[in-house]
């Protein structure tokens, strides 16, 4: 289903869409098409897009091309989910110890769905954290990986 979903394959294009997309919520998947996880997650991302359409733009990209960004959001574990806002780095109180990206793939579709609607009504009240409706046994859990210290 990644054929689905539009892809980001430089620094540049990721920043161009950071910047250009506006009053919706920006969703960057980072990972890898032929990964089994990352497919299932974009299955889901690509079956939701549609009907998100007024509040999230939904992008995907390949932790191999980009490693900037790769490096930047300390992507150690694909997939790895990172949304904005106007621009800004949009948090999650996931119930982790990382509040900057979701890991792994949503269980439904309507989790993700959930967690679209709050981010983007906590961005339009000027919020830059929200709280996760996700309920936290379909969060995957995960050690933190603290490379170079």
């Amino acid at each position: 289903m990644s054929f689905l979903l539009p892809k980001l394959t430089s620094k540049k294009e990721i920043d161009a869409a950071i910047k250009s997309v506006a009053e919706k919520v920006l969703v960057l998947r980072f990972g890898r098409d032929k990964d089994l996880v990352c497919m299932q997650l974009d299955d889901i991302l690509a079956k939701t897009s549609h009907d998100l359409s007024k509040m999230a733009a939904v992008y995907l990209v390949d932790v191999n091309k980009v490693p900037v960004y790769t490096q930047y959001f300390d992507i150690s574990y694909i997939p790895s989910t990172v949304f904005f806002f106007n621009g800004q780095h949009m948090k999650v109180d996931y119930g982790s110890p990382d509040h900057t990206k979701f890991v792994g793939s949503f269980k439904t579709k309507q989790d993700f769905i959930d967690l679209i609607e709050v981010i983007y009504r906590g961005a339009m009240r000027g919020k830059l954290i929200v709280r996760s409706p996700i309920d936290p046994k379909n969060i995957p859990k995960y050690d933190l990986l603290y490379q170079d210290i």
